[in-house]
């Protein structure tokens, strides 16, 4: 599954961890529409109160922008380790950014918000294949002993969209509205669509089994379902019903269940839609439970953060975000010189002393009040950052070396979707207990009760980050403990 196909001669990427500039062009196309993608995922939460405005909508609708493409993302990612499998990297790379053009172009057009609405859960069906091609080609193409640098150029991805996208989308709505987002997004998604279409060039074997159409729907239920539901607690405490929650975690639940068993048994015969044998690894497993709790703590945490800022020190919107950006952009850049120290030292020289520091810094925000100086905040954020960039491009790294080549696709999406599960609970258990905190001492308008707010959520990140370091001490790179899969060739 390694090997490259050009034509119908599968060549065997070079062991001498240099990769062929073939190669580097087909990996640095699909950094590209990721970067565009992440990008774009990240800013509507700025647009929100434009779209009130302008579309003469509710709150609670203009935050299904955001959800909506959550969910889909939700729903797809698991599906994309048997899409990348049954269809050629040029066929999934063009599909998905096609998709993702065709979203921003609707979007950029939308009349109302029915239909900025679709346009988003278009949007979002491109996004959620480029994680995982991208992940799935860089294990196919680099040699074992250069993937650590490659999965640094990854974090920088996935690090410095999110730190840019609020600050475009807040200059763009400031000056030309909510539309601009989009039309300046558009351009470089159909120039990324013309380089892939010119010179992309097919990744691994294909197979064709047809699609699982039950399974499909049994994922859809099961990661929809608790994304949905988990989205909902944040409303809790505003006097909702529990009823939509409860339903549907209990159809997350179920939905997920019945996934998982429909999973096993059509894995016998190679035809599962996420084939499950990856967690037949030891480090493949450790370094999922590891990353879903470092998720669940950093999502939640840096959605709280921001509100504090703001809320208790009074900071306006745009010096909230110049806070928290050195941290996003230490996060990136720090990505390819990780890279080569776990190439080179393995993972325990990173994680250890990672998750210490990420623990560490969560512990030092327990201790905030309106007192407390940016500055502190400032360095305890870039710090934190700094934590996890230690600790996710090793976790990357290791997990899907820990593989088959056969089952990277597979192992991409399980990253994938554990993300996406572990941020959306995250953000959403710290949201509610940070309202409810907040609102038991006056409500969001008193900076002291924010204050509070902020400390008890963020406790919660602490502690989950402290297990990690216990989670740090027992992963290691897969080669040094005999369970790496083969830096090239077959099944």
């Amino acid at each position: 599954m390694s090997a490259v196909h050009t034509g119908s001669t599968p060549v065997a990427p070079p062991a001498s961890g240099i990769i062929p500039p073939k190669d580097m062009a087909v990996i640095w196309v699909l950094l590209t529409a990721a970067f565009v993608a992440i990008l774009n995922e990240t800013t509507m939460g700025m647009a929100i109160p434009h779209l009130i405005s302008d579309l003469g909508i509710t709150p609670i609708a203009a935050q299904w922008v955001t959800s909506a493409f959550m969910l889909t993302m939700a729903v797809v990612i698991p599906i994309t380790g048997f899409l990348l499998r049954r269809f050629t990297t040029r066929q999934m790379f063009i599909g998905a950014i096609a998709l993702f053009s065709a979203g921003t172009l609707i979007a950029a057009l939308a009349p109302g918000f029915e239909v900025l609405l679709v346009a988003r859960v278009v949007q979002a069906s491109g996004t959620a294949v480029m994680m995982p091609l991208l992940m799935t080609t860089i294990m196919n193409l680099v040699p074992a002993s250069s993937r650590g640098r490659m999965m640094g150029r990854v974090s920088i991805v996935m690090s410095l969209a999110p730190a840019i996208g609020p600050t475009m989308s807040g200059f763009l709505l400031d000056h030309f509205g909510w539309r601009a987002i989009f039309v300046v997004v558009l351009p470089i998604a159909l120039v990324a669509m013309f380089i892939g279409w010119r010179w992309l060039t097919n990744v691994g074997e294909t197979m064709h089994a047809p699609i699982d159409l039950i399974s499909v729907v049994l994922s859809a239920f099961g990661f929809g379902g608790l994304v949905f539901g988990l989205s909902q607690i944040g409303s809790l405490g505003k006097g909702a019903s529990w009823a939509p929650m409860a339903i549907a975690l209990a159809v997350g639940v179920i939905g997920l269940a019945l996934f998982l068993v429909r999973q096993v048994r059509l894995q016998r015969d190679d035809d599962a839609l996420l084939d499950l044998r990856v967690f037949a690894s030891k480090d493949f497993s450790l370094s999922m439970i590891q990353m879903f709790l470092l998720s669940l703590a950093f999502f939640g945490s840096i959605t709280v953060i921001p509100l504090f800022l703001q809320d208790a020190l009074q900071l306006k919107a745009l010096d909230a975000g110049l806070v928290v950006l050195p941290g996003a952009l230490a996060m990136g850049l720090l990505g390819p010189v990780i890279g080569r120290i776990y190439d080179s030292h393995g993972t325990r020289i990173l994680l250890i002393p990672g998750s210490i520091l990420a623990a560490s810094m969560l512990w030092l925000f327990t201790t905030l009040s309106v007192s407390s100086s940016i500055w502190l905040v400032l360095a305890a954020q870039t710090l934190l950052s700094v934590g996890l960039a230690l600790s996710f491009t090793p976790l990357f790294t290791a997990s899907l070396a820990s593989l088959k080549p056969k089952f990277y696709s597979y192992g991409s999406a399980v990253i994938g979707t554990i993300q996406q599960v572990a941020g959306a609970a995250g953000i959403a258990v710290m949201m509610a207990v940070f309202t409810a905190v907040a609102n038991s001492g006056g409500g969001t308008g008193v900076p002291e009760a924010v204050a509070a707010g902020t400390r008890t959520a963020v406790t919660i990140g602490a502690v989950i980050a402290t297990v990690t370091i216990v989670g740090a001490l027992l992963i290691r790179k897969p080669e040094d403990d005999g369970e790496g899969a083969p830096a090239h060739g077959g099944h």
